[in-house]
């Protein structure tokens, strides 16, 4: 029975984590680090009884007399629960002085929190359009919330309100393409329908090929991939920081996590999405990104075009997948770690410095900071350097499986404007380090800070040794997985679909 229960237990304890903290939270005197450490515990927790399950399923319906074929428990799903799990535990601990100098925050945000992971582990396990569909909204309501949790901030209320309306559109185009699919199929399983549109596509090309882009144009705007972009920039300037993190890396792996799926699985073979068209936007979001990065002074719409133009870069190796790239699918899962990693390091420390401040950072307020904050000014330098795909970070070998994946299927074009890309890129991260390193603090703002070492401090600094560690040092531990370690796992999680 504990078996067969087994892969229940790392998202009933993320819900369990969800409940106990809003019946907590109504008890006035429980400090906000109570709550804090005590849903990292819980996140910890289910990562712990996670871990092990790795490399034990292939494929396994779990209760099935109950859930039919809607919940699958594979390695795949496991390797995305224990991003979820360790990424959100990261986006906390490392906000933990913003978190504790901002007096709105209390049980209710963390417990919403904890609803958006459970959102996302069930996500990742769905093997059905509907409960896909369930998990996303769960998963995008929480975000909705956590985005306007500083209601008194107007910026705040926007940003909630334009993801709100937007996110619901996009939605609605989930539920219209699933409905269309079991229209014509009769089901709404995913690998079931994969099976009939192998047999009877031709027959209902037209409608099976709207559903399925229907339901891609709804992944295409939550990862804000061009022109289905216009929410992003306004969206991460008015979230909170410890929200704009957790939704540009942990929420961007778990909306991968279903397009792979989907992808892999009802995509590829059936042909139901032509690769052109994939191809098509990976250029429109590199390009459109790009210039909307290039344009930016603040720091959070810099970091989000940004975020655009590297889900332009997976799109690349979506495209790949249909052309046959064995390489791609490993790519995709290599550069959601590579770019959550360097991500979580340069939010880390816009949040900590924003810490103390009231009004969006520009470029301007990181005059001189190699000078007031050598280390942090290193920490940001090297997570600079990983997110333009710098030699010798974990960035630079993303971009690299990422374009290798474009040339062995045959894209040549595609790899090459992606190179010229990661060029342009340069531009709008070295002029960060520029500001850091070569221009001079104002005199009324030069005095040096002592390096604090506490929980968020020392998580960064962990960030920045991994982006080096993953760049130079993969052989130098045996037991730890390097890069070529990590595509071995993702491969053996892409192996266990059905």
């Amino acid at each position: 029975m504990m078996s067969t229960l087994a892969p229940f237990l790392p998202t009933t304890l993320v819900i369990i984590g969800a409940f106990v903290l809003l019946l907590i939270s109504t008890v006035r005197s429980i400090h906000l680090k109570s709550y804090l450490y005590i849903t990292v515990v819980f996140l910890l927790l289910a990562f712990a009884v996670a871990l092990p399950q790795f490399g034990t399923r292939s494929g396994v319906y779990v209760l099935p007399k109950v859930f039919g074929h809607t919940y699958l428990a594979d390695d795949f799903a496991t390797l995305f629960d224990l991003m979820f799990l360790g990424g959100g535990a990261l986006t906390l601990l490392i906000n933990a002085i913003y978190l504790r100098k901002r007096d709105y925050y209390n049980g209710e945000f963390f417990a919403l929190f904890l609803f958006a992971i459970f959102g996302m582990m069930t996500l990742a396990h769905a093997n059905d359009l509907v409960p896909a569909f369930i998990s996303l909204e769960l998963t995008s309501i929480a975000i909705y919330v956590l985005t306007g949790y500083h209601k008194n901030y107007r910026g705040s209320n926007e940003a909630m309100l334009k993801y709100l309306v937007l996110g619901s559109f996009a939605g609605a185009m989930f539920i219209l393409g699933t409905a269309i699919f079991y229209g014509v199929a009769g089901t709404t399983v995913i690998s079931e329908l994969a099976a009939f549109i192998q047999i009877h596509g031709s027959e209902h090309l037209l409608a099976l090929s709207t559903a399925g882009l229907f339901i891609m144009i709804t992944i295409l705007f939550k990862i804000g991939a061009v022109p289905f972009h216009s929410w992003l920039l306004d969206v991460y300037l008015g979230s909170p920081f410890p929200v704009t993190m957790f939704m540009a890396s942990v929420l961007k792996v778990a909306l991968f996590a279903i397009a792979l799926r989907l992808y892999l699985i009802l995509y590829v073979d059936t042909g139901l999405i032509g690769n052109q068209i994939i191809s098509f936007l990976a250029i429109l979001t590199l390009i459109g990104g790009s210039w909307l990065a290039i344009s930016q002074s603040m720091l959070k719409r810099m970091l989000a075009g940004s975020s655009i133009v590297h889900g332009g870069y997976m799109l690349i190796a979506l495209s790949s997948i249909g052309l046959g790239a064995h390489l791609a699918a490993p790519a995709i899962m290599f550069y959601l770690l590579s770019y959550f990693i360097s991500s979580v390091g340069a939010f880390g420390i816009l949040s900590y410095i924003a810490a103390d401040s009231n009004r969006p950072l520009t470029y301007e307020d990181f005059k001189g900071m190699a000078h007031r904050r050598p280390y942090l000014s290193a920490m940001m330098a090297i997570s600079m350097l990983s997110l333009s795909g710098f030699p010798s970070t974990i960035g630079f070998l993303g971009k690299f499986y990422i374009f290798m994946s474009a040339i062995e299927s045959g894209q040549f074009a595609l790899a090459g404007l992606g190179i010229f890309i990661a060029f342009v890129s340069v531009y709008y991260y070295f002029k960060l380090i520029a500001m850091m390193y070569f221009y001079p603090c104002e005199e009324e703002t030069c005095e040096q800070h002592p390096f604090e070492i506490h929980v968020s401090t020392l998580l960064i600094g962990l960030m920045a040794l991994i982006t080096i560690w993953g760049g130079i040092g993969t052989s130098l531990i045996p037991w730890f997985p390097g890069a070529d370690g990590i595509i071995s796992i993702a491969k053996q999680a892409i192996g266990s679909l059905p």
